[in-house]
């Protein structure tokens, strides 16, 4: 009971937190009606912030670490953002009324990385005093392009398996099946890396990795981190509410889908970081910022 109980004023405590507080903030404007709207443009500023930050401390502390001890948190982050893709085809893909393009879509937005998740819940943590690895946030990239490419690959293999199983008709005759298409993986990867997200992270960790950035780092960057997670969860709550009345156009399978698959994954994730834990000495930390990059989020 008292484990229990314990758990129970932790969850209540989270809800006077500032990270939750003004998401909670931002979907009780959405509801009542509120004609607030922040700029895209600042959205779009706070995100590239927040990745500039977590980039630059995690090439910072990179330059420090023992590089052995990434290898293996670095693979089961590939495997992690592979596997849940996997997953998504074999769940969602199969369930009534879902298309199997839209559900391997799906599947590879939920396997790909939250940079909002990821900020709020380094933010939680140290508030809690949790300490965790720097550089398990620069896990990021191999999280995220491997779910990404693997989503876009195999949503190509089907398209045109279904093309070359329908074949094309001509005046009303059906000629000879088309040629399969080459898959050009290392454009989706190109692609992925020159996504904005990506894009910010990787300067971030380049720039702590290779030049010396710690005053800029701690005068700027830093300081204002906090601030602009409170704005961006802002944002999140109000698109939130927004995005609630959408569930009533799709399939009742992507409600079910997105309320069971993010604890899921998150399970699956930590249960992965945990064995890594017993295994290289991974700290607790690490293991829950593991698990928690894999909840999704508006905007990610």
């Amino acid at each position: 009971m008292d484990v229990i109980a314990d758990f129970l004023l932790r969850v209540l405590g989270q809800f006077q937190s500032p990270t939750l507080a003004f998401l909670i903030g931002g979907i009780l404007l959405a509801a009542s009606g509120s004609k607030l709207q922040i700029p895209d443009a600042i959205y779009k500023f706070a995100v590239f912030m927040l990745l500039m930050r977590i980039g630059l401390n995690g090439g910072m502390e990179i330059r420090e670490a023992d590089l052995s001890a990434m290898i293996l948190p670095a693979l089961a982050a590939m495997g992690l953002g592979a596997g849940i893709v996997l997953l998504g085809v074999v769940t969602l893909a199969r369930a009534p009324n879902v298309k199997r393009d839209d559900a391997i879509a799906t599947a590879g937005l939920f396997g790909a990385v939250s940079a909002s998740t990821l900020g709020a819940a380094m933010v939680l943590m140290e508030q809690d005093g949790i300490e965790y690895e720097a550089w398990v946030p620069a896990l990021y990239p191999f999280m995220d392009i491997p779910a990404l490419v693997l989503a876009i690959v195999l949503a190509r293999m089907h398209k045109a398996k279904t093309e070359a199983a329908e074949g094309v008709s001509v005046d009303g005759a059906v000629t000879a099946r088309p040629p399969r298409r080459r898959i050009a993986v290392w454009q989706i990867v190109k692609d992925s890396l020159q996504g904005a997200a990506l894009s910010a992270l990787i300067l971030g960790l380049l720039l702590g990795l290779f030049t010396r950035p710690e005053r800029v780092f701690d005068t700027f960057y830093d300081p204002l981190f906090r601030g602009l997670l409170s704005v961006l969860m802002l944002i999140m709550g109000m698109e939130a509410w927004q995005r609630l009345n959408e569930l009533r156009r799709v399939a009742q399978w992507y409600a079910v889908y997105a309320a069971l698959a993010p604890i899921c994954h998150g399970l699956i994730a930590f249960g992965v970081g945990y064995l890594i834990h017993l295994t290289t000495g991974f700290s607790p930390g690490g293991v829950i910022l593991t698990g928690t990059d894999f909840y999704p989020a508006p905007h990610s």
